[in-house]
C-alpha cells in the first residue's frame, strides 16, 4: 500500500512538472530576396542545464529524406530579462541550448522557403506555406508535449488556413496536443479563396486555395462532396471534427493528414472531363488516405522515426490499395464508368509489366526501398508499388467476393482494420495481423495472392478477373467474357456499381 501511494505520488509529481513545461511558436513571414520565415520558440519549464532540439529529417507522407535542417538559420537564444544563451548545432538535425539555470527562455531562428511543394517551406509575396515539420524543432523526449502556435500574417494577407484547432478570441492562434499534431497540420496563409463548404454527416468540410482559377466552384464542390460522402460510406465512421482541403497552387503534389491535406491545385483542369476525372481521382486518392494510412497504418508508421525515416514493407497497401481506393470512390460517387475503372487497371498492369525490375523486385521490398529508390522505382531494377498496389487491390477484393459468394469484399477488410487496430488498439498492424485479418474474411488461405506480394511471382491476371467474368489479354487488356455465370455476374455488378 506504502509503495502503492509512493508511485501515484510521482505520478502526480510528474504530470504536474510535464504540465508545467510550455512551449509556444509564433512564426512571421519576411518577404526579402531570399524569402523566409523568422521563427520563435518560447519555452518555459525546464529544470536541466541544458536542452537538445531537433527538427525532423522528413515528413510523413512522404517517404524521401528532406534535410530540412539546411534551411534554419541564424539561431540565437535568450533567457527571460533578454541576455544571450549558448545555442550550437549538436548534429546534422539538431541544437544544443545552455540553459545556465534559467526555466525561461526563448529561441530564435529562420528557416528559408523557397520550393512550392507540399512536403516544403515556401514563401512569395502573395502567400506562404509551412510545411511543418520543416520549420518547428522539437525537444528531446519531447514529442507528446502540447504546442501554441501564432501566425503573423504579412500586411494585406486575408487568411490563415490548417487543420489545427483555432485559439478562441485570439486571431491566427493554434493549439496541437503534441509535435505529431502540429507535424501533420500543413499551414497554408496569404491572398487565397475560400470555395463554398459542405457538411458529411455533420462535420464542416472546407476548401481554401491560392488562385484556384476561374470555374463553377459550387458544381466542383458539390461533387467533392459526393466524393467524400462514397469514402464515409465505405468506412461508416468520420473520425474528425472538421476537414480542410489546401489548395497550395498549381501542380499535383499532395500530402494527406489526419483532418487536412495539401494539394497542388488548378481549378482550370475541370474544364475537360478527362482532366476532371483525373483531378477528382486525385482528391480521392488524398483524402481516402486520411482512412487508410493515417489510421488504418502499417505498426512501423507511427510513432514516426523523424530523425532517420520509418521504412514499412507495407506501403503497397498504405499507397497501392489508395489508388485502388480512388478509382473505387470516384466511380460509386457516379463520375466514371466500369470500364473507365478497368482502363485504369489495365495501365497499372502494363506499367508493372513493362519494367524489368518486375522479375527482380518484389513489392514488399519496393515499398521498403523507397526511400533510396523513390516511389516510382529507380532504373530497371524496381517497380513502383503505385503500380503493382491498385491491381494486387482488385485481386484480393475479387477473391475475397468469390470465396464468400460476394458477401465480403476489401471493404470489409478495411473496415476491421479500421475498428480494431485504430478504434480499439489505438496503433498500427503488423504484416502478419493484416493477414489474418484479410484470411479471416475470406474464409481460408490467401497464399498464393501474399506470394504476388512477397515474390516476383506472374501473378495470375485471367485466374482472379476471372472471378467477375473478365478476360485479361496478353497486351493486359480487360474486358468482360463473352458469357458469364450468375456468381460472376452479381460480382461484377456489386464490385463496380
Amino acid at each position: 500500500m506504502i509503495r502503492s501511494i509512493a508511485y501515484l505520488c510521482v505520478l502526480c509529481l510528474m504530470t504536474v512538472f510535464v504540465q508545467a513545461q510550455q512551449i509556444a511558436y509564433t512564426v512571421t513571414p519576411v518577404q526579402a530576396d531570399s524569402p523566409y520565415f523568422k521563427v520563435e520558440l518560447s519555452y518555459s519549464g525546464s529544470h536541466t542545464d541544458s536542452l537538445e532540439f531537433h527538427l525532423p529529417a522528413w515528413t510523413p507522407g512522404y517517404y524521401q529524406l528532406m534535410h530540412y535542417a539546411a534551411a534554419v538559420r541564424n539561431m540565437h537564444a535568450q533567457d527571460g530579462t533578454g541576455h544571450s544563451l549558448t545555442c550550437r548545432r549538436s548534429g546534422e538535425n539538431s541544437w544544443r541550448l545552455y540553459t545556465r539555470g534559467n526555466t525561461v527562455f526563448t529561441l530564435q531562428y529562420e528557416v528559408r522557403a523557397t520550393r512550392p511543394f507540399v512536403a516544403a517551406n515556401f514563401l512569395a509575396a502573395d502567400r506562404g506555406f509551412i510545411s511543418p515539420a520543416g520549420m518547428f524543432l522539437y525537444p528531446a523526449g519531447g514529442i507528446g508535449h502540447p504546442v501554441k502556435l501564432t501566425i503573423h500574417p504579412a500586411a494585406g494577407w486575408t487568411q490563415v488556413a490548417t487543420g489545427l484547432e483555432p485559439v478562441k478570441g485570439q486571431a491566427y492562434s493554434y493549439t496541437a496536443a503534441s509535435f505529431d499534431e502540429l507535424y501533420d497540420s500543413p499551414i497554408l496563409m496569404g491572398q487565397l479563396e475560400t470555395l463554398p463548404s459542405f457538411e458529411v454527416d455533420g462535420k464542416l468540410h472546407s476548401f481554401v486555395a491560392y488562385q484556384p482559377g476561374n470555374f463553377d466552384k459550387a458544381a466542383f464542390m458539390q461533387d467533392l462532396q459526393g466524393i467524400v460522402s462514397v469514402a464515409a460510406a465505405i468506412m461508416r465512421d468520420l473520425p474528425y471534427k472538421h476537414y480542410t482541403f489546401l489548395g497550395i497552387g498549381p501542380g499535383r503534389g499532395g500530402i494527406e493528414h489526419l483532418n487536412s491535406t495539401a494539394v497542388g491545385f488548378d481549378g482550370s483542369q475541370l474544364d475537360k472531363r478527362e482532366e476532371r476525372i483525373r483531378l477528382y481521382h486525385f482528391l480521392a486518392h488524398e483524402y481516402f488516405h486520411h482512412y487508410n494510412v493515417k489510421r488504418i497504418r502499417p505498426i512501423e508508421l507511427g510513432p514516426f522515426d523523424y530523425e532517420h525515416g520509418s521504412k514499412t514493407r507495407l506501403l503497397w497497401l498504405s499507397e497501392g490499395f489508395t489508388v485502388y481506393y480512388e478509382y473505387l470512390v470516384v466511380r460509386r460517387a457516379g463520375f466514371t464508368t466500369r470500364e473507365e475503372v478497368l482502363q485504369a487497371l489495365q495501365k497499372n498492369i502494363h506499367a508493372y509489366e513493362s519494367k524489368p525490375g518486375h522479375l527482380l523486385q518484389s513489392v514488399a521490398d519496393a515499398s521498403y526501398n523507397t526511400w533510396h529508390d523513390g516511389p516510382f522505382g529507380a532504373g530497371d531494377s524496381s517497380i513502383s508499388y503505385y503500380d503493382k498496389g491498385p491491381v494486387l487491390g482488385a485481386m484480393l477484393d475479387l477473391q475475397i467476393r468469390h470465396n464468400t459468394r460476394n458477401r465480403y469484399s476489401l471493404d470489409d477488410v478495411m473496415r476491421a482494420l479500421y475498428r480494431e487496430f485504430y478504434q480499439q488498439k489505438g496503433r498500427g498492424f503488423t504484416e502478419a495481423e493484416f493477414r489474418a485479418t484479410a484470411e479471416g474474411i475470406a474464409g481460408g488461405s490467401l497464399a498464393e495472392w501474399f506470394d504476388y506480394v512477397n515474390t516476383v511471382k506472374p501473378p495470375d491476371y485471367k485466374r482472379y478477373f476471372g472471378y467477375a467474368g473478365l478476360d485479361v489479354d496478353s497486351n493486359f487488356a480487360i474486358r468482360p467474357r463473352a458469357s458469364m455465370d450468375t456468381l460472376q455476374a452479381a460480382i461484377l455488378k456489386d464490385w463496380l456499381r
